[in-house]
């Protein structure tokens, strides 16, 4: 089945000379739910800026649905739902009102049903004659998905959905997007909650200064890139450690009393023997150890921050 999505060498220079997307190519595929995760100023609401046709490039070609995003853009922008990082509702409209309007913005004809059953899956329904000036932020935030999802699209981009959202909400908004995936919507999202992306995404894209480092499925990445601590708990404090352990690159914490050591799974040798070893060596004894794998958090630092 051909991607929903393709992205194919496209940058996009700023004026000022900034070049905020290097080349990019990327495929999304139907039906799939992918996070692109990067560092402010990246470029991720750049380029969703540029697939939604709000920002022109400076090079590049995309298609939606199989349609350019240029010469057709009426088409395929009908097709795709978009919740922006910053809130912009009319304040003064009721949510009702508003996610109404939306829908006809986009050519399709009212539907009450579907605008009922928005709001209930995004817990709205109560604050439907609301208007929205009296809302909460986070109600703002689930007014916006209502909007982006009035005209039934089949793609829907979540850029930072869940900012200033409280974790109930959050999870809360998971499980509505589990249920939009299931329906067949494609959902692209961009967060800096590390967790969400761990929880939801089928794949992950890293984007830095301007460039895709890394797509990949989400367990995949997690098997080839994962690492694992070994954590020590000691029997007595320390309060440094002897140098003979420097190879190790072991980590002192709490306050003394605790070692951490990370070591590759699939390497021929965890190093793991020969560390006990030399801690009973050096007169260090542990009263517990436990093994933790890193996350996706991990693994994302490690790739922004490498040369």
């Amino acid at each position: 089945m051909p991607p929903i999505i393709s992205v194919s060498g496209l940058s996009k220079t700023y004026g000022s000379g900034f070049k905020a997307l290097d080349d990019i190519s990327l495929e999304i595929q139907r039906g799939e739910i992918f996070a692109l995760l990067g560092p402010n100023g990246a470029g991720k609401t750049t380029l969703i800026s540029i697939i939604c046709g709000i920002t022109n490039p400076t090079a590049g070609t995309v298609t939606v649905g199989g349609h350019d995003i240029f010469k057709s853009w009426r088409a395929t922008r009908s097709m795709i739902g978009l919740v922006p990082q910053e809130l912009h509702t009319d304040a003064f409209e009721t949510v009702w009102a508003t996610v109404s309007f939306s829908r006809g913005l986009f050519g399709k004809p009212k539907n009450p049903a579907h605008i009922e059953k928005v709001l209930k899956d995004l817990s709205l329904w109560d604050k439907k004659d609301a208007r929205i000036v009296t809302l909460s932020g986070g109600m703002k935030r689930r007014v916006m998905i209502a909007k982006a999802l009035s005209h039934e699209p089949q793609v829907l981009f979540l850029d930072e959905p869940t900012a200033g959202v409280d974790v109930e909400l959050r999870k809360g908004m998971w499980e509505v997007v589990r249920t939009l995936q299931a329906a067949g919507v494609t959902i692209i999202l961009t967060t800096h909650y590390i967790e969400e992306a761990e929880e939801m995404a089928d794949r992950i894209g890293v984007i830095n200064k301007g460039q895709i480092i890394l797509v990949e499925d989400k367990a995949a990445l997690m098997r080839k890139l994962g690492r694992k601590r070994l954590k020590l708990h000691l029997q007595h404090r320390i309060d440094a450690l002897p140098p003979d352990l420097a190879a190790y690159k072991l980590e002192l914490s709490d306050g003394g009393c605790e070692l951490t050591y990370n070591y590759d799974t699939k390497g021929e040798r965890t190093g793991i023997t020969s560390l006990l070893s030399d801690l009973r060596s050096a007169g260090i004894r542990f009263s517990d150890l436990d093994t933790v794998n890193s996350s996706l958090e991990d693994i994302f630092v490690s790739l922004v921050r490498a040369p």
